[in-house]
């Protein structure tokens, strides 16, 4: 009694992607094959590894070289011929014992896969069966949310190792297309898109499905960080149907303002997810209209940061024709931010309704951060003085102090606007004592986060920059440990 070799497709990479039958036979098996770089690391045996069991056998099959050089005498295809044949023959052992052997194939097995090298070796001399799985391309057109063909079209799957002359023809010639192997061929494949006329419909998608994905226009990309596991996909032509009219009556349309909160997802709210996924438009400062996901179905308007009564009525007037238009803000729109320029606009546009969604507030971030400095009463304050005279900001902040609130400064400084916090600090010293504990908290949420605590005399305007929020103390306010709060009593 001889085993019975599997072939089976993994998907693209998310292992819900895993097909019934192949997950049924990964867990059935005697012995699972897979291969991988000389790292050893297996994106393979990851995807499966949800359904593999204790006590099977697993041969990781250890590519000789991927790009390097090689002194073998057949050269590059001799040393891999030489390898599949010894893994061929590995496999072949236990099949002769009567054992069951899957071999795990990204994608689908028989599309760009390794396994179709063992498949010519061992097929004609064990009873074997292929089990499809989703290609790189299909997952690709899934996340990027276009079509790939329709009708009469005609789709060509390139390797981006072709010729750049071969890859350029290919392209112009073709209605929709996938070019593979990205990695080192990138600048290559974009040249080949630019000449066939085309570069400004492809689409770079990389890592399809999986938990580093990224989608991205590919004239867009650096080439320094593409890696093999990426494609360029150009859609069906047709794909342009796809994105929604406008509706043709006037006052259809409303103009939604989402705080998207101080950075990232997970600080985004459910009901301004929904408000960004129901938009066809996106209007706002260019940074935080980049913080939304890109969707080939929306129109993106990105405008510079001192703009706002322009960028309030640019959103009105597509609305009125008819857009879903978000207008997107840091933090929550109402604290210096979009609501307010965009309802004073609105008087101008009647029967276009506005609303507004709320999100986390900067301060709200930096608290948590540092622990429950706005545990008591607080009052928010911006220290910029381009919108109103500094007189106003002093006499505000003297009062807050005065008051014994606790201050959230936002805006402390930029580079246009050097001493004002420096000012501002004279004059909360008036009223507060240098101990008062002061939280510097900059790039909340971000890449460059980081949380500071001082005092209120030891504050260094040199360390602020715009991308901080500043909280200073009340008399009441406490440090333990390094954690900030004020208490929700009062002496």
């Amino acid at each position: 009694m001889t085993g019975r070799l599997y072939g089976v497709g993994l998907g693209p990479g998310d292992p819900e992607l895993v097909t019934v039958k192949t997950a049924r036979l990964i867990g059935e098996a005697d012995v699972v094959a897979y291969h991988a770089a000389r790292h050893g690391r297996s994106i393979a045996r990851s995807i499966a590894l949800p359904y593999m069991r204790d006590g099977q056998v697993e041969e990781l099959l250890l590519y000789p070289l991927t790009t390097e050089t090689t002194d073998h005498p057949g050269g590059y295809q001799g040393a891999l011929d030489d390898f599949y044949a010894d893994c061929a023959e590995r496999l072949a052992a236990h099949l002769d014992a009567g054992r069951t052997v899957v071999v795990l194939a990204e994608g689908d097995p028989l599309f760009y896969g390794s396994y179709m090298h063992l498949h010519k070796r061992l097929a004609h001399r064990y009873p074997t069966e292929v089990v499809p799985g989703v290609t790189s391309v299909s997952a690709a057109s899934a996340v990027l949310g276009r079509p790939l063909v329709e009708r009469d079209e005609v789709l060509t799957v390139l390797p981006g190792t072709l010729p750049a002359p071969v890859l350029a023809e290919r392209l112009r010639d073709t209605d929709s297309a996938a070019v593979l192997k990205l990695g080192r061929t990138f600048g290559k494949v974009r040249d080949a898109l630019a000449e066939a006329g085309r570069l400004d419909d492809a689409w770079y998608v990389e890592r399809a499905t999986m938990g580093a994905e990224r989608v991205a226009p590919l004239k867009d990309v650096d080439p320094a960080g593409v890696p093999y596991f990426s494609l360029a996909l150009l859609a069906s032509p047709a794909e342009r149907t796809f994105v929604p009219e406008r509706p043709a009556a006037e006052g259809r349309g409303e103009v939604v303002v989402v705080g998207l909160g101080p950075a990232g997802r997970p600080w985004l709210t459910p009901e301004a997810q929904e408000a960004l996924a129901a938009a066809t438009d996106l209007v706002g400062y260019g940074p935080y209209v980049d913080r939304v996901a890109p969707n080939p179905r929306q129109r993106r308007h990105r405008t510079d940061n001192r703009v706002e009564a322009e960028r309030a009525r640019h959103a009105l007037e597509l609305a009125r024709d008819g857009a879903r238009v978000a207008v997107v803000s840091s933090g929550d729109p109402g604290v210096f931010a979009m609501a307010s320029a965009v309802l004073e606009a609105a008087a101008d546009f009647p029967g276009v309704p506005v609303r507004v969604v709320p999100g986390l507030t900067a301060a709200q971030a930096v608290a948590a951060r540092a622990g429950a400095p706005l545990g008591h009463d607080y009052c928010v304050l911006s220290l910029s003085d381009l919108l109103k005279p500094w007189e106003v900001v002093a006499d505000r902040l003297s009062a807050a102090a005065r008051a014994d609130l606790v201050l959230a400064i936002y805006n402390p400084a930029s580079r246009s606007r050097t001493w004002q916090l420096g000012a501002a600090r004279d004059l909360l010293l008036e009223h507060r004592t240098p101990d008062t504990p002061v939280v510097i908290g900059r790039d909340v949420g971000g890449p460059e986060e980081s949380v500071t605590v001082t005092t209120l005399g030891e504050l260094d305007p040199g360390q602020v920059d715009m991308r901080c929020l500043l909280i200073v103390g009340s008399s009441t306010t406490r440090v333990n440990g390094g954690v900030v709060y004020t208490p929700r009593s009062y002496p």
